[in-house]
């Protein structure tokens, strides 16, 4: 699966329906002959017949591929063959998808079809064919990026991460940020924000980077559960940090028409506000609560490091420059493949990572991860089929405008409560991907930027990770500090609140996805970031020194001031902030002064 993905980005392939049904085939395969070597005989039967009906029904879209293509869709009729495969192939779909995603995709997937039967009125026949002969149904547009790009990406970052780049991000992390106060959680900010731009998964970042950061943590005087609430807050925020983010953002560009850098470009400033005030308010946490950083005799030399490792970041160099030279997307990601074997051959201490048979598992292990991506994908262009062919996206979206009342904050408040609860239940791709067909439109009906729209459910979908009751990073952080998950999900929230605030500021105000005039970009990016420093520091009660509660009060007010559009409240809120910021550093001062001065000799 690896290689025929890396040989159609290389050489070019088929067109593209026959293409996604042959990765499709791919997934399918994948998903349940794993299944048919383990468990009883009658679950290896049925596991076994599956895979048959699945490949039975992709291997007819390339063997009929020029049938397909002549006729008239929704004109010629379907035939026996056609709806039974059609069939088979949804079923299957939604049995791989609960086996290797999770029910409530599947269930999703299911409810929409029986919505599209029971209350759409379509005949059964032209759901088949929506659904199993156009592009517009499971061979839609995320199933063609999850075979032209993420699948790419994916193998991309399975071969970094074999390469051990992961321990280049740890070791640089360290040796940037560990001496400072709450140097580990830094550490843990740094390193998941590298590694999870990469992996693209928050789960799989927390699991990765967490099992050395978490224990870390524990050790110099954090407690469990704000361990696990930093790593799952950090390891979150990976899915839109640039240059690589998470699936969901090829995705976003396909369906907004435009290159995935500028993509990128949008989710720039967003994600630096996400890390910024989580940074921060590790930062004053630590200041809080006397933790101090790790020795540094204890910790590696940044110079060290980049001599030592510095070469297992090329690859990801190189993807970062080909993209930035107006490549493709699929191009940059098998540039990056095909440079990680070679970076490993420049020092003797990594020349031995990759022999055959372990470059043969690391692809392997690529193409497994890319198996949830794809039925994911299946089951939202499912959706998007149900949704085009009912017009249930225009109703909806009348609906959201009728209930907001033509109120755009409502209108978002709505939006975020479905990202989220969506989120909750799937993963990004899909959960994005839904809120397209059903709440975008109405968000920009009310006057949103297309580009801001689409970013606004995607930061909504992403943070349901963190998002009780379910928050799935919280809970992998969790398994592994020992705390309890609602107590790590508590302090999730609270070292994330910025990141709750982020997408209504830009979906509000554009200039923060870098559009519009250059000097309303500067000025909105950079109160900003003073905004988010006021908000962590009045959260956590920490600037200069402890704050008290009105003091508290008194940031958040400033931070609010500056998060708000116009130059007045700009100027209101740098005046604020400033004076509170010099008041801070005089009781510093009077304090230390204080302290300084000896005390008087009693006499003999």
């Amino acid at each position: 699966m690896a290689i025929v993905h890396m040989s159609v980005a290389a050489f070019g392939g088929p067109a593209p329906l026959v293409f996604r049904s042959e990765h499709l085939a791919f997934a399918i395969a994948l998903a349940f002959l794993p299944d048919v070597r383990m468990g009883r005989l009658p679950d290896r039967f049925l596991s076994l017949s599956l895979t048959v009906f699945g490949l039975c029904a992709t291997a007819y879209i390339v063997l009929a591929a020029d049938h397909i293509f002549q006729r008239i869709a929704y004109i010629d009729p379907l035939t026996s063959v056609q709806l039974v495969l059609g069939s088979a192939l949804v079923l299957v779909i939604l049995e791989a998808t609960r086996r290797r995603v999770g029910l409530p995709l599947a269930l999703t997937a299911a409810t929409f079809i029986a919505y599209a039967l029971a209350i759409g009125d379509i005949e059964y026949g032209a759901l088949m064919e929506q659904l199993y002969l156009t592009t517009d149904g499971i061979f839609g547009i995320p199933m063609g990026v999850s075979a032209t790009y993420v699948s790419l990406f994916i193998i991309f970052g399975v071969m970094v991460e074999r390469s051990g780049a992961g321990r280049l991000f740890m070791d640089a992390s360290l040796a940037l940020v560990g001496h400072t106060s709450g140097g580990p959680a830094k550490v843990a900010c740094v390193t998941s924000a590298f590694f999870g731009s990469v992996s693209g998964s928050a789960v799989a970042n927390v699991m990765t980077t967490g099992a050395f950061t978490i224990p870390l943590m524990k050790r110099t005087g954090y407690r469990p559960a704000f361990s696990g609430a930093v790593e799952a807050v950090a390891s979150t925020g990976g899915q839109f940090m640039p240059p690589i983010m998470g699936a969901t953002a090829f995705v976003m560009a396909e369906f907004l028409g435009v290159s995935y850098l500028q993509v990128a470009a949008y989710a720039a400033v967003p994600a630096l506000l996400y890390f910024l005030a989580l940074f921060a308010a590790l930062h004053f946490e630590a200041k809080r609560n006397g933790l101090s950083g790790l020795p540094r005799a204890d910790l590696p030399q940044f110079g060290k490091v980049l001599r030592r490792e510095g070469h297992l970041a090329l690859p990801l160099v190189l993807l970062i420059f080909v993209l930035g030279s107006g490549y493709s997307a699929g191009l940059a990601a098998l540039s990056g493949i095909l440079a990680v074997v070679p970076a490993t051959w420049l020092r003797a201490h990594t020349r031995q990572v990759f022999n055959p048979l372990s470059l043969i598992e690391a692809l392997a292990a690529s193409a497994k991860a890319v198996v949830p991506v794809a039925l994911a994908c299946a089951c939202a262009g499912i959706v998007i089929g149900v949704v085009t062919l009912t017009g249930l996206g225009i109703e909806f979206a009348s609906l959201v405008i009728s209930a907001a009342g033509s109120s755009l904050m409502l209108a978002l408040i709505l939006t975020m409560l479905a990202g989220i609860v969506l989120g909750m239940g799937m993963p990004t791709t899909p959960a994005y991907v839904i809120q397209v067909s059903l709440l975008v439109p109405a968000v920009v009906k009310l006057g949103v930027e297309p580009a801001a729209a689409h970013l606004f459910v995607l930061y909504f979908a992403v943070l349901s990770n963190i998002t009780p009751p379910v928050a799935m990073a919280s809970l992998a952080a969790s398994a592994i500090s020992g705390a309890r998950l609602g107590e790590t999900s508590r302090i999730a929230l609270k070292l994330a609140a910025t990141a709750y605030l982020v997408p209504f500021l830009f979906a509000l105000y554009p200039a923060l996805l870098l559009i519009g005039e250059p000097s309303e970009i500067v000025l909105s990016t950079a109160t900003a970031l003073i905004g988010v420093v006021a908000l962590a520091a009045g959260f956590t009660g920490w600037l200069i020194n402890s704050l008290r509660l009105f003091e508290r009060v008194i940031m958040l007010c400033a931070s609010g001031a500056f998060l708000l559009p116009g130059v007045a409240t700009d100027i209101i809120g740098t005046v604020v902030f400033s004076a509170f910021c010099i008041y801070q550093y005089k009781i510093r001062a009077r304090d230390t002064s204080a302290l300084a001065v000896p005390a008087p000799e009693k006499a003999n």
